[in-house]
């Protein structure tokens, strides 16, 4: 069998796995005017395409980890990347709002195959500083693709027409498909596949579930993830009111993702000299800073950029300083079963996020004032669910002096 190396190429390869998700959410936003006109489709109408593939993206989470468990790595991917070509070419091709939204739900299903493999995968072959260190490369690489794809769609749009979006995403896909059959390696052997019958993925499923600590841990970075995700999904109410056009998404896209590009090179630079504990405390510093530059610039400047934008940089520096050491946390709990572990984190990251977008976001998304208020609130009940995981498993040295 081979193996994986740690290798910017590696890094590379398993970011892109990532990236059909960013890239059917972000390349597409500038093109919901178009859509409506097109279809002659209310706003709220076209907003659903993203909440349909959202809510498809987040229920089969649940099932790429434990799928791959049970078949292994590479097939799952494979698979994956096929229904996400399939559904791509549907929505290119789509004749009615309501098929567009059949077939984003098609993306959703397949989307988020890589980003749930793709995290086994490191666990599977990495361990300790160097599983943090791929880990925090792979955020670096998968920065770039919510930073260029708002932008690039933008440029899709205005010269190509929305159609043309889709037709970059099957594109993707059948690039990708060639570099994997290429370069990535299968990674779960044999002796260490879990059985694919319904009453031991039920089981598999409960016991993850039903901890608390996983619960807290997974609902740590859920939290933190909405605190800008609502910018992501409410992007063309809220640039609009910036005086931002469909060419200037970059306005807001482009601080957000240095900020995660920053935060995950700084991730990778301290693992294994800072403690995991000490780097998600520097982390909720960062976005506190963010957070409270965010309230006061809505609060009191008028909408412009780039003053508007500048403290969601700051906020998305912390998540993605905080994320690399979360993660590795929620896939320790159970390590015969990471693969399904990662599935339920990203169900309730993304499932909550689907609720952001459908019911919050609309409804918020021109005003600057509310949106800051809402990314503060966020923050401050993750900061929450983190202290309470602390107080129920306090640092080694603590558990020692306790009698």
């Amino acid at each position: 069998m081979r193996t994986l190396s740690r290798r910017w190429s590696s890094a590379a390869l398993l970011a892109a796995l990532t990236m059909p998700g960013p890239f059917s959410i972000d390349m597409y936003l500038p093109a919901f005017g178009a859509i409506a006109r097109d279809f002659d489709a209310s706003p709220i109408a076209v907003q659903q395409t993203l909440s349909a593939y959202l809510f498809a993206y987040a229920f089969m989470m649940l099932w790429h980890g434990a799928l791959a468990d049970a078949l292994g790595r590479r097939p799952i991917i494979f698979a994956g990347i096929a229904i996400y070509a399939l559904g791509s070419l549907g929505c290119a091709i789509a004749g009615n709002i309501e098929s567009l939204v059949l077939f984003r739900t098609v993306q959703g299903i397949s989307a988020g195959t890589g980003l749930v493999v793709g995290r086994a995968i490191i666990r599977d072959t990495f361990h300790g500083p160097e599983a943090q260190r791929l880990m925090a490369q792979v955020t670096l690489m998968f920065g770039l693709a919510p930073a260029l794809a708002p932008v690039v769609g933008g440029a899709v749009v205005n010269l190509l027409g929305w159609r043309s979006v889709f037709w970059l995403m099957v594109g993707f896909s059948v690039v990708l498909g060639i570099w994997v059959a290429r370069a990535l390696p299968e990674t779960l052997p044999l002796p260490m596949r879990q059985p694919l019958r319904a009453s031991a993925m039920w089981h598999n499923y409960r016991t993850v579930i039903t901890r608390i600590d996983f619960l807290m841990l997974a609902g740590v970075p859920t939290l933190n993830f909405a605190g800008f995700f609502i910018y992501i999904a409410g992007a063309p109410a809220f640039l609009q009111s910036l005086g931002v056009t469909t060419w200037g998404y970059a306005w807001l896209f482009a601080p957000m993702i240095i900020g995660v590009m920053l935060g995950a090179t700084l991730s990778g630079r301290i693992a294994g000299r800072v403690d995991a504990r000490q780097q998600v405390a520097i982390a909720y510093s960062c976005m506190t800073i963010g957070v409270v530059l965010n309230v006061a610039i809505a609060a009191w400047v008028p909408p412009s950029v780039p003053l508007h934008v500048v403290p969601i940089g700051v906020y998305t520096f912390g998540t993605s300083l905080m994320m690399p050491s979360v993660t590795l946390l929620v896939l320790d709990l159970y390590p015969t079963m990471r693969g399904l572990t990662s599935s339920l984190q990203g169900f309730m990251q993304f499932a909550f996020s689907g609720v952001v977008s459908g019911s919050i976001a609309p409804l918020i998304a021109s005003s600057p004032p509310t949106l800051a208020a809402a990314m503060a609130m966020f923050t401050l009940l993750s900061y929450a669910v983190w202290r309470c995981y602390l107080m129920r498993n306090p640092p080694p040295r603590t558990r020692e002096l306790e009698p």
